[in-house]
């Protein structure tokens, strides 16, 4: 499958019933961090969960997909070009690359544009570390 770089976000939901229409609660921490706004139109894709056991997906994928998520797009000490989208609850600079992906980037402001470091790679998000500001 492949996945648009424009991405804006990912979470899990369980899809409900509520006046004769299905609904899907888009988490509070997606508006948080600036990345969708009320009233816009967004399309959206359902995927089963990684624990399904869907009848329709060949056992080789079922198994694939369980066992391995996809790997961060970062790796560690990898130099990137990043803007700063955002600042998180502890007043870091946001960044997102490929499938949305985080990289927080402390002493840094929405709308710089640096190079950074990859310090420390997780599995959702990264760390990176300022190594030169672009002028804007």
């Amino acid at each position: 499958m492949e996945i648009s770089e424009k991405l804006l976000c990912v979470f899990s939901a369980t899809v409900e019933e509520q006046d004769g229409s299905y609904v899907i609660e888009v988490p509070k921490r997606e508006f948080n961090d600036g990345d969708i706004q009320l009233e816009e139109v967004y399309q959206t894709a359902l995927l089963p969960a990684l624990s399904s056991n869907s009848d329709d997906q060949p056992e080789q994928t079922r198994e694939s997909s369980e066992t391995s998520p996809p790997e961060p797009p970062v790796t560690e000490d990898e130099i990137r070009t990043v803007e700063i989208e955002n600042t998180g609850e502890q007043g870091d600079g946001i960044a997102r690359v490929e499938r949305g992906y985080v990289i927080i980037v402390p002493e840094t402001e929405p709308g710089d544009h640096v190079k950074v470091k990859v310090t420390g790679v997780r599995e959702n998000v990264a760390f990176a570390e300022v190594i030169e500001r672009e002028d804007t």
